[in-house]
């Protein structure tokens, strides 16, 4: 793989060069320019021909929205939209997704050691999914995946069983047109979307107002109720436990696992360990092998796990590794992941 030409707009030049030096030691990352408003940035898309660009929403002149519709339209290119961490700018991110941008997160935080090399991780493994995903490319530019793992036999589910979902790039949408099609009575549903902290909470809210199930974000030790969806909120991992006699939810900071916090394989292991056969394990678009092991652990233990195929994923990534690690009862498109769920709870 070449390198990663990014340009970087945004209105701050004290950010512009905070995101550079962030990604001065990626070995596969190079900015290529930066732009201090849209107007220039068009100017530079021109000149330098980015394969990334990263965007701040709020920008004199024109806003960051404003600029990634006309951007989407006019010549679409991977973005990946940086906002503030706070509840408007989780607003703002979710629009950006609907707009086109291919990934979202919050303004890194250089404050100290720890922080700064979260940010740098994170800024790089964004820019990384949107070169690689889908989203503005053609579909004649995918292959076909290399195999289909088979169903496993009856499945051993009953009442008190649940299903884990994980996802990254382009799991927003895949979450929403998998939760849209279930009405309850349905098992609790337990959801790892890598999204930064705050940003959760909206994308919460919002699929609460589209789906039949009640969604929203998980907090530490309540009980994990039927047909409630949990949504692992931002900057935490979660798991579950059982306590007093019922299941419930454990939120905690941790360090990175995969990268990530939350993780998919943190939820994923959990629940093996604590629902075993009973657990249905789904996981969806998104770069990296977040959840391949955790898929794995779940399907030892006799739960039945799915994977999103690689002509509807954003990116295949993490499905791919899941199904390399040997995890996955069955690849299926996007579409027919939550009927093949509804006949595996039925």
């Amino acid at each position: 793989m070449g390198v990663i030409k990014v340009l970087i707009v945004d209105d701050s030049a004290l950010v512009r060069q905070a995101y550079s030096t962030l990604l001065s030691t990626e070995r596969d990352i190079e900015v290529i320019g930066t732009a201090g408003d849209p107007y220039i940035a068009v100017q530079k898309i021109q000149k330098e021909k980015p394969d990334v660009i990263t965007l701040d929403v709020e920008m004199p002149r024109m806003d960051g929205i404003t600029f990634l519709k006309k951007l989407m339209s006019q010549a679409p290119m991977p973005v990946v939209v940086i906002s503030n961490k706070t509840v408007d700018g989780a607003e703002v991110a979710l629009k950006a997704l609907e707009a086109g941008a291919v990934d979202v997160m919050a303004k890194p935080n250089v404050a100290d050691e720890v922080s700064f090399a979260e940010s740098r991780i994170a800024l790089a493994d964004k820019i990384r999914s949107a070169f690689h995903s889908k989203k503005v490319k053609k579909h004649t530019e995918v292959t076909p995946a290399t195999a289909k793992p088979q169903s496993i036999g009856k499945s051993n589910f009953s009442s008190s069983g649940v299903i884990a979902v994980g996802a990254s790039t382009g799991g927003t949408e895949a979450i929403r047109v998998f939760l849209e099609s279930l009405t309850p009575p349905m098992p609790p549903i337990l959801i790892v979307q890598h999204m930064p902290e705050k940003f959760t909470a909206g994308f919460a809210k919002r699929l609460n107002e589209l789906c039949a199930l009640n969604v929203k974000e998980a907090e530490d030790l309540e009980p994990v109720l039927p047909g409630t969806v949990y949504i692992a909120p931002g900057n935490n991992h979660m798991t579950i436990a059982n306590h007093h006699g019922r299941t419930v939810i454990k939120i905690s900071k941790g360090e990175l696992v995969n990268r990530h916090r939350p993780s998919v394989n943190v939820l994923f292991n959990s629940v093996a360990e604590v629902k075993g056969k009973n657990t249905i394990g789904v996981i969806l678009t998104g770069m990296g092998d977040d959840g391949a092991t955790g898929m794995l652990a779940i399907h030892e233990r006799g739960g039945y796990t799915i994977a999103q195929d690689e002509q509807t994923s954003v990116v295949f990534g993490m499905p791919h590794k899941a199904i390399n690690a040997g995890g996955v009862s069955r690849v299926l498109p996007l579409h027919e992941i939550s009927r093949d769920v509804l006949e595996r709870i039925g």
